[in-house]
């Protein structure tokens, strides 16, 4: 018989190495094993309650530790769970745990899916970037001219130790004839820059501004803010009262503008995702969303996980948004191009 065989298929009985074989050799197995439903249930409830996580993320409350922001934070990640849910099924053979992994991977696409289209395109008026630079950077002339190199027309600089700026106007001077800083921020503009003047963010010192850049389609309303930072404690949760109360006099101030084209740029120490930042996020767009490709995470540096950084706008076109090189700070710079 095996003689026969071995006749019939050409080979001596080891395993066909094509993929095709093999798959269905797999399938073979899957069928003709009859605990193929009852493994794995357990993995099919968590697929099932990691999909309706995302699916109410919104509705998870603030009040403790404020665990409903640290979700939507790094809400992007849970795609991690789902393919680590998605091994763990294979490898226990439960068509019952794949089929249930349906709904989170259903979920994630529809919240992040469209992030990986490429929506970058050409053209525009004025080309803007951000950096968070850092207060403890060593070399900031150095930080500064990379950002400059990117072609920006207008740049923003947040956490500015006062003793250092002078190194940053020094390294930006050729290339910015114009700019204003207003504490620990600052503004550079190829372009003329009238009604330079500090934004109160509830801080009681200087961690925003605005200025009016005449750009050549028109005039510009651009915002610079650094948001207080947020910690994650065992014993207080997602400590982020004080951005939560400055992004909510940032997005006043933004509300009374009077010019109809406004530009923010900045470290707002939160992500689109993070209800907290809604007073902001509900009057403006980001460009990562509108016109970048993929996340465009910014922080930390080294390995980025979130994107903290913010260009966004209101009365402008996006037309592309991107990522610049690493510099000596612990975030990266983002950059964006919009269409007046």
């Amino acid at each position: 018989m095996r003689q026969a065989y071995m006749a019939e298929t050409g080979n001596d009985g080891a395993e066909d190495p094509r993929p095709g074989s093999r798959v269905r050799a797999v399938l073979d197995r899957w069928r003709g094993d009859p605990g193929i439903w009852r493994r794995g249930i357990l993995l099919a409830v968590c697929a099932v309650l990691l999909g309706l996580l995302m699916i109410l993320h919104a509705h998870i409350p603030n009040r403790i530790g404020n665990l409903g922001s640290l979700t939507e934070t790094f809400l992007p990640w849970l795609g991690v769970l789902v393919l680590g849910l998605l091994v763990c099924a294979l490898l226990r053979r439960s068509a019952t745990a794949l089929i249930a992994l349906l709904v989170p991977a259903v979920v994630w696409l529809n919240l992040f899916g469209g992030l990986f289209t490429d929506k970058t395109g050409g053209g525009g008026d004025l080309t803007v970037a951000t950096h968070n630079v850092n207060a403890d950077n060593a070399d900031p002339g150095s930080t500064a001219r990379q950002v400059a190199q990117s072609g920006a027309d207008v740049v923003a600089l947040e956490e500015m130790k006062w003793d250092a700026v002078p190194a940053y106007e020094k390294a930006l001077a050729s290339a910015y004839p114009y700019h204003s800083v207003q504490g620990t921020v600052g503004l550079w503009s190829k372009y003329p820059m009238t009604d330079a003047r500090d934004v109160d963010i509830q801080l009681g010192w200087k961690r925003a501004m605005r200025a009016t850049v005449a750009a050549p389609g028109g005039d510009v309303a651009v915002y610079v803010a650094h948001l207080p930072s947020v910690r994650v404690k065992l014993n207080a949760g997602f400590t982020a009262s004080q951005r939560d109360r400055s992004a909510d006099a940032l997005g006043e101030a933004i509300a009374r503008e009077s010019e109809q084209r406004v530009v923010l740029l900045g470290d707002l120490n939160g992500t689109m995702n993070d209800r907290s930042l809604n007073a902001v996020t509900s009057q403006l767009r980001s460009t990562q969303g509108a016109a970048g490709n993929g996340f465009g995470f910014s922080w930390p540096a080294s390995f980025p996980m979130a994107r903290i950084d913010q260009i966004m706008v209101k009365g402008v076109e996006p037309l592309s948004s991107w990522t610049l090189p690493r510099t000596s700070s612990d975030h990266l710079p983002i950059a964006a191009r919009v269409a007046l």
